[in-house]
């Protein structure tokens, strides 16, 4: 577990190894949520960015008949 000490301006260092799983770098925008027993912190954007649905639209479910690998190669060359 990582520690961190709280200043007595109130500010908190996140350690590095947590910046850099998160992929949080300096001007990110963090999130407090307030839990009964404990402070939960996350990223108010995404990491990611912006996509368009014909970037990810192959993610969608198929309608109509499953096509044999025969067409499917087909298709291909």
């Amino acid at each position: 577990m990582l520690c961190s000490k709280l200043s007595n301006k109130g500010q908190i260092v996140i350690p590095k190894p947590l910046r850099v799983a998160h992929n949080w770098q300096p001007g990110q925008k963090l999130l407090f949520v307030d839990t009964p027993d404990s402070i939960l912190l996350k990223a108010e954007e995404s990491p990611f960015a912006e996509t368009k649905l014909d970037d990810v639209a192959g993610c969608l479910p198929c309608r109509g008949k499953a096509k044999s690998l025969e067409e499917m190669e087909e298709a291909i060359v």
